[in-house]
């Protein structure tokens, strides 16, 4: 997000008989005689979901050798990996950056009996979560099955680049009273020993694994945080090496209330004669980070009246360390006509709901 103006611009194993496809997993599933318990068969089925999830997802060796993936797997950078998910009709999710660029060294296919992922040439960029699971269909609707996924996280380990590269080199990071917010900082090699430091006053800041905690999958979590978090900070890892910095995270803390927006409408002029141009604006002051969408309903609009309507958003420091967004959109007429008479609705949506408010322009 910017800081100035800005128009609007995430196997099951087979068990019935068939032929096997080249590389297919030479191991036999073992079939065991199960009798059915009734109730204590109920009584087995907390057991931990993970360790089942995990069975649908395995690594290619070589030689046409499989592994099973636990919850994380260290590679070397330039390392290629292969990984398969036993199905017919599987979705895969990898680090959103692979999809942005179009990154030709990431394959994916669906076979007959699994899913396949390859992914040559990797780098240190590359580190993240890969998972999948089943998603069957029914004509048209297809599900996820929440009893068939696998996901493991991958560290691709580069010792020139200790921490997963970005395409910026500063980043916004809101701190809002309610949710944890992370510092994403994350490494390439697991073991490495991060700290978190402070630009001014140039100081470390503590991490007491309970307000704030690092997770080498996340990075710096602030569990509750304040205003007193605000400013700049960057983080500092170490790997039998020279320690390398991370690049600078600009925190912000954000104070407005959750729900639908708050909305204000105002006209300008109020009382129009013909010919007179018209600006009716409608303003939302809301989080930084929650996007507002705009629609509008007008005299004439059945008639289609032509009007030119423009949106847009800016961040706003209200003084006391606070930053909201201002996302206004406007309602303009040039000709004022004397059917454009009458009220002027503007309805104001995000995720938490709608809020429409209205004015009136009089013919004068």
């Amino acid at each position: 997000m910017h800081l100035s103006s800005c128009w609007t611009v995430i196997g099951q194993s087979a068990k019935s008989k068939h032929q096997k496809e080249p590389g297919e997993n030479k191991i036999k599933p073992i079939n065991k005689k199960v009798k059915p318990k009734g109730l204590k068969m109920k009584e087995r089925e907390p057991v931990d979901s993970s360790s089942k999830s995990q069975s649908i997802l395995m690594q290619v060796m070589d030689k046409g050798r499989f592994q099973k993936l636990t919850a994380t797997l260290s590679l070397s950078a330039g390392q290629s990996v292969e990984l398969r998910c036993k199905g017919s009709n599987v979705t895969w999710s990898y680090p959103s950056y692979l999809d942005t660029f179009k990154d030709s060294r990431l394959s994916i296919k669906q076979l007959d009996r699994y899913g396949q992922l390859i992914l040559t040439n990797s780098t240190a960029a590359d580190t993240g979560e890969y998972s999948c699971w089943l998603q069957p269909c029914n004509g048209n609707k297809c599900r996820k099955d929440e009893t068939k996924t696998g996901s493991t996280y991958i560290f691709f380990t580069d010792k020139e680049e200790l921490f997963v590269p970005t395409p910026s080199y500063f980043e916004i990071v809101y701190l809002n009273p309610d949710k944890p917010a992370v510092i994403p900082c994350r490494v390439t090699t697991p073991s490495a020993k991060v700290t978190l430091h402070r630009e001014f006053p140039a100081e470390e800041i503590e991490t007491d694994e309970t307000n704030i905690i690092y997770d080498a999958k996340k990075g710096f979590v602030y569990q509750h945080p304040t205003s007193d978090h605000r400013g700049i900070v960057y983080c500092k890892a170490e790997s039998q090496g020279a320690p390398q910095i991370s690049i600078k995270y600009h925190l912000l803390y954000v104070e407005v209330p959750k729900g639908p927006p708050s909305a204000t409408i105002v006209a300008s002029p109020s009382r129009a004669k013909v010919s007179d141009g018209i600006h009716v604006a409608c303003t939302v002051l809301g989080e930084p980070d929650v996007d507002v969408n705009f629609s509008w309903q007008y005299p004439g609009q059945e008639l289609e009246r032509p009007v030119i309507t423009q949106n847009f958003w800016r961040l706003i420091n209200r003084g006391t360390g606070h930053t909201t967004r201002i996302s206004k959109s406007v309602l303009i007429i040039e000709d004022f006509e004397a059917r454009d008479a009458g009220n002027y609705i503007c309805i104001a949506q995000n995720l938490q709901g709608a809020t429409t408010v209205a004015t009136r322009v009089e013919l004068n």
